[in-house]
């Protein structure tokens, strides 16, 4: 119990729900797309139960997550996906993906779909949430990751569209986003059973390696960005 009142603690719940609000705006597109078909009276209900049932199967994946994460190395390819995950926050491709969310004008068919739809997006959610959890002590990460994702339901269902506009107004956002999942994906490498014999495991180099992974997204981000930036027209 008394790890439930430590900083580690809230810090990994605060980190949890950042990482579901900027990970999980795709969510509510899905949500309303897969709910848009059905009569007004029903579309509270399917929102609700999708919702309920895409969190009951993150919350199983992030329970397999969180065990493949003690096995050597997994860690390692872990943070990498994570770099991965956090330049392509920065420097996102144009992709259409929604297009073939199907509505339907059945509870359940739309219910179904917003669960498949969530079960196919939720992998950077479930490696990024698992990743936070490793910092809040072993005896309290499933507690920790339910927790977290009980408290950020209600902030993408209802509070996705001001978060978005937020974020559209404080691009900044954003970038503080993928910069913490170079954090975690640094701190998670650093934990590693195959690189603890080798690797001092101090809060120095914790931190350290915490804060080399938030630069490297930054970095590769920004190269990203740049690169994919159309060049300024040429004055005639």
């Amino acid at each position: 119990m008394e790890e439930l009142l430590t900083a580690h603690f809230w810090v990994a719940v605060g980190q949890i729900i950042m990482i579901d609000i900027l990970l999980g705006g795709d969510n509510a597109v899905v949500i309303a797309l897969a709910c848009r078909g059905l009569p007004p009276a029903q579309r509270t209900k399917g929102i609700i139960w999708g919702t309920v049932g895409a969190i009951i199967l993150r919350v199983i994946l992030i329970a397999f997550a969180l065990a493949l994460l003690q096995v050597p190395y997994l860690k390692l390819v872990g943070a990498l996906l994570l770099i991965w995950i956090g330049v392509k926050l920065i420097a996102p491709e144009d992709e259409g993906g929604h297009g073939d969310i199907q509505s339907s004008d059945r509870l359940w068919a739309a219910v179904k779909t917003v669960i498949v739809a969530d079960l196919v997006m939720s992998v950077d959610n479930v490696i990024a949430i698992a990743g936070a959890a490793q910092g809040a002590g072993e005896q309290h990460q499933m507690a920790l990751v339910i927790f977290g994702l009980l408290v950020s339901i209600p902030i993408i269902v209802w509070g996705s569209q001001l978060v978005l506009k937020l974020m559209d107004r404080f691009p900044i956002i954003i970038t503080l986003g993928g910069m913490l999942l170079g954090w975690i994906a640094g701190t998670m490498a650093h934990s590693d059973p195959a690189l603890v014999p080798y690797l001092p495991q101090d809060k120095g180099w914790h931190y350290a390696l915490g804060i080399a992974g938030a630069l490297l997204v930054l970095a590769i981000g920004k190269v990203v960005q740049n690169r994919r930036s159309p060049p300024p027209a040429s004055a005639a």
